[in-house]
């Protein structure tokens, strides 16, 4: 795994994620359908190229009932433009994306400007940004400017030129399955658990939310199929927010039994403090394990219980599903300004951030594959642990005290009904030296897996 919040030991690895958050805030407009979304999902094929992973791109026609919802006709933008009186143009898509209206409807018009008004955004209390406005369930149209623009705009006829499609068509998202190449819990018969990582795909241009997280979970992907063996089956999905999970449960209904943990990535890239959002459970395995890596990191976090308010957690803790899902990232949706806004560009994100953020979200992921339910084959007594030589095998390392304790508190707690982040925590020992123990004990035949699986 890559080791510490600051990326560890792949020195490119930062600069990598932030080469192809860079290439996603260049690439065409795109929402939650469209050729935006494919423009975007094939930068993260091509960022893929030569490595072992299976890349399933999944079209789900317009008009499909996914659950409550339905998937909604396919927008397409062509060109997106307002020109002033004066014949010069006063917000194009072509120079930002988040100039126009997200969905906004074909129009052609020529307006006064107290009939525009209606039609035009700003961001008062920051008056030189764009702000990023959608309508995807109402259908409408609009353009998004500097409040410094808005302002000035004098009195006058304006022409509206929004050269879009909105028609049936579909949604697509994106679909990679690592398989489990070994056994899932020890001691548990039957078909490996599941890892779910998704991150959305639907918002453009802004580097933060969530360039950095299709970079992040791109190079997971890579990291991912490149480790010697998995535990898990992982599966990672880019999705448009909301709409992109609801339709991936509605399709996936006799998977979601499988998933033993999840995580939604977004907002990667920014200086903030790390926030974990729980899942809706609240203690489940990834909730503790995401609790043990942050603190391991040593980097500044903080940890958040659920609310049904957020990004796609929201769909996978739905009451009907309460899957294990929590949410990583760093700064939230909301508390810092740039959000939403054209602020959130390249100059926002840092390679460091980035290659921190990957560093304990593999931490995370580490943590979970090695958890398991063990129980102890010689509870009577506490077992001759020098004539199995373990005391000799631990004598020469650093850390021998914590392993020996590791030992001695494994051989204790290990009775069926705990796991080892239930024995680290409770031994207050470091979950390396926990599973350090149960290696060593395994291995002379003092523990057995326990057919109940981590939570």
């Amino acid at each position: 795994m890559t080791e510490g919040a600051d990326g560890g030991r792949d020195a490119g690895l930062g600069e990598r994620l932030y080469g192809l958050v860079a290439q996603l805030a260049a690439a065409p407009v795109r929402s939650i359908t469209g050729d935006g979304v494919r423009a975007a999902l094939d930068l993260v094929q091509k960022a893929l190229a030569g490595a072992a992973v299976p890349f399933e791109v999944h079209e789900v026609p317009s008009g499909t009932p996914v659950l409550d919802w339905t998937v909604p006709k396919e927008w397409n933008v062509r060109a997106g433009y307002l020109v002033g009186p004066d014949g010069a143009r006063v917000a194009d898509v072509a120079d930002h994306p988040l100039h126009l209206l997200g969905y906004s409807v074909p129009t052609r018009a020529r307006l006064r400007l107290d009939e525009l008004r209606e039609h035009l955004f700003s961001l008062p209390d920051r008056p030189d940004w764009i702000p990023y406005r959608t309508s995807y369930w109402n259908e409408n149209w609009g353009f998004c400017l500097p409040d410094t623009v808005l302002r000035a705009l004098p009195d006058g006829e304006y022409e509206v030129v929004i050269d879009t499609s909105l028609e049936d068509g579909s949604l697509t998202y994106a679909e990679i399955v690592l398989p489990a190449t070994e056994p899932g819990e020890p001691g548990e018969p039957g078909e490996p658990g599941e890892f779910l990582v998704t991150t959305h795909v639907c918002h453009p241009a802004m580097a933060n939310d969530n360039g950095s997280g299709i970079a992040v979970l791109t190079e997971l992907a890579r990291h991912l199929a490149a480790l010697p063996s998995r535990r898990h089956t992982f599966r990672l999905l880019f999705i448009p927010g909301t709409i992109g999970s609801i339709t991936w449960l509605a399709r996936n209904r006799d998977l979601v039994g499988r998933i033993r943990h999840g995580l939604v990535l977004t907002g990667l890239g920014d200086r903030s403090a790390f926030t974990y959002k729980r899942s809706r459970r609240g203690d489940s395995t990834v909730d503790r394990a995401a609790a043990v890596a942050l603190a391991e990191s040593g980097a500044e976090h903080r940890l958040v219980d659920f609310s049904p308010y957020g990004y796609d957690e929201r769909q996978f803790c739905s009451p009907g599903f309460d899957l294990p899902v929590g949410r990583l990232g760093r700064g939230q949706h909301g508390d810092y300004p740039e959000y939403h806004t054209s602020a959130d560009d390249l100059a926002f994100v840092t390679p460091e951030s980035l290659a921190g953020s990957f560093a304990v979200l593999t931490r995370i992921i580490d943590i979970c594959e090695r958890n398991a339910v063990w129980r102890n084959t010689s509870p009577y007594g506490e077992p001759q642990l020098g004539r199995r030589g373990l005391y000799r095998a631990i004598g020469a390392t650093m850390n021998r005290q914590a392993i020996e304790m590791g030992l001695l508190w494994v051989l204790n707690l290990a009775d069926g009904s705990r796991d080892l982040l239930d024995i680290a925590a409770r031994a207050q020992l470091p979950f390396d030296a926990v599973t350090a123990a149960v290696d060593a004990l395994a291995g002379v035949g003092l523990l057995a897996g326990e057919p109940k699986g981590s939570a």
